[in-house]
């Protein structure tokens, strides 16, 4: 069972935050994907009103889904890449947790949700991938799962980090703060990396002052992957790098 959010070979496209710096918009250059900027999600908080991992699901490598929202932005963007787009069937909407039905996190065999409230088609969706549910308080799922391995991830959420290690998933626990999110106290690991491939994480920004950093990065090598750091500026919450294989 591959991550959807690892590509299985390095991506051909991003999906990232319309607001992202020119500094990050030119390291992605440098690595010759298309870039897809989002647009606001207006029925949703501005602050994360451009996050990915809010309005999208990555089903499988070849299948989206994406909240009705935003839909034909998405449907005209990714027309003739080869992915499938489905509609979700929930319009989200401004506050928790109405604006959680796609935040679902995943990692080998499993999806990560506060189930209660996920799209009732996603969910559908979820199952036909074989995939078992665990359900947390988390909505925000997948903003808290930084992907780092097929059974391995980064998160600051205790709750999540308990329920996957004895489902026998790597999990490093990190303290949880010190990713910038405006318009909140602070923001989340899986926010702020994405997948280049199998071998590259990428991260947002710069952890210099994040007290975990060592950890995160050794945890990280142990993995034999490389981090591509896409700016200077501190590690920001930029709603999960989404990364995609065109057809």
């Amino acid at each position: 069972m591959k991550n959807p959010f690892m590509p299985m070979e390095k991506a051909d496209m991003v999906i990232i935050d319309g607001r992202v710096s020119k500094e990050i918009i030119d390291r992605l250059k440098k690595l010759n994907l298309k870039i897809i900027p989002t647009i606001p999600c207006k029925d949703i908080a501005e602050p994360v009103s451009y996050h990915p991992d809010m309005v999208l699901h990555p089903i499988n490598h070849y299948t989206l889904m994406v909240a009705p929202n935003v839909f034909d932005y998405y449907e005209d963007k990714l027309s003739g890449m080869g992915i499938k787009i489905i509609k979700g069937e929930t319009k989200l909407t401004k506050d928790y947790p109405g604006n959680i039905a796609y935040n679902v996190g995943r990692i080998d065999g499993f999806a990560v949700h506060n189930f209660k409230y996920t799209d009732e088609k996603l969910k559908y969706y979820l199952k036909k991938e074989n995939l078992e549910f665990v359900d947390v308080k988390q909505g925000y799922s997948k903003c808290s799962m930084a992907v780092i391995d097929e059974r391995a991830i980064i998160t600051a959420d205790y709750p999540i980090y308990k329920e996957l290690s004895k489902r026998g998933i790597d999990v490093l626990l990190i303290q949880p703060g010190h990713i910038v999110l405006e318009g909140y106290s602070y923001g989340f690991i899986g926010g702020a990396t994405g997948n280049l491939s199998k071998d590259v994480i990428m991260i947002s920004g710069s952890m210099k002052e994040h007290p975990d950093k060592l950890k995160i990065e050794n945890f990280i090598k142990r993995y034999n992957k490389e981090i591509y750091w896409l700016s200077h500026e501190k590690i920001i919450d930029i709603g999960t790098i989404i990364t995609l294989n065109c057809q």
